[in-house]
């Protein structure tokens, strides 16, 4: 893979920086009216060097479960330093092969000046330093505070758009047991901004 350039720093990824919004859960190829959960996330770790990042995630108002489900989660930045838009794991030679990376990452507006090239070699010449969103993908890796009874999944996993100008996510879940392109939206948390609370979590 060639040398690319680091990111430069951005402040919406910070250790404790927080945000908030809502999943909908209900598949787009159904009738039913859509089911929205509200939605925290918490950075716990950026390594803008490794394209690396992780955090914690807290669905409330989830059906099957008494209090809100907690999961932790590890993040790829897609930097062609450490990972491309081919995700090539989680079961992804099987589950997830590129043409179902591409239909994923095309529903962001923001990917569609980069298509041509990730399809044509895995986007491996485009140089993503300055680009003004980020994209990544978020594996939740297990349950903090409940059993796998909760009513949740987390055999799957997120793409993620991340706007560098104001920390807004915009991301789809992948699951194929799953309904599909169930919709995550996250807006950034200001330090002090009410209305919203995390409970404190410890991760070995």
């Amino acid at each position: 893979m060639p040398a690319q350039a680091l990111p430069p720093p951005c402040t919406f990824l910070a250790v404790g920086q927080a945000f908030a919004g809502t999943q909908n859960v209900s598949s787009s190829q159904t009738s039913r009216k859509d089911e929205a959960w509200k939605v925290k996330v918490q950075l716990q770790g950026c390594d803008i060097q490794r394209g690396y990042l992780c955090g914690s995630m807290e669905a409330l108002n989830v059906p099957a479960a008494e209090i809100p489900v907690v999961t932790f989660w590890e993040g790829e930045m897609v930097d062609n330093r450490n990972h491309t838009f081919y995700t090539g794991k989680w079961d992804a030679s099987f589950l997830c092969r590129r043409e179902t990376d591409v239909k994923h990452w095309s529903q962001f507006p923001s990917f569609e000046p980069l298509r041509a090239d990730v399809e044509k070699d895995g986007g491996r010449s485009l140089d993503l330093a300055n680009y003004p969103y980020f994209f990544m993908r978020w594996k939740e890796k297990f349950f903090v505070n409940v059993g796998t009874d909760c009513g949740l999944t987390i055999a799957g996993f997120y793409y993620i758009c991340f706007s560098r100008n104001d920390g807004s996510v915009h991301g789809f879940y992948y699951d194929p047991n799953s309904s599909p392109f169930q919709k995550l939206e996250l807006k950034a948390l200001m330090a002090g901004q009410s209305g919203h609370c995390f409970a404190s979590y410890e991760f070995a």
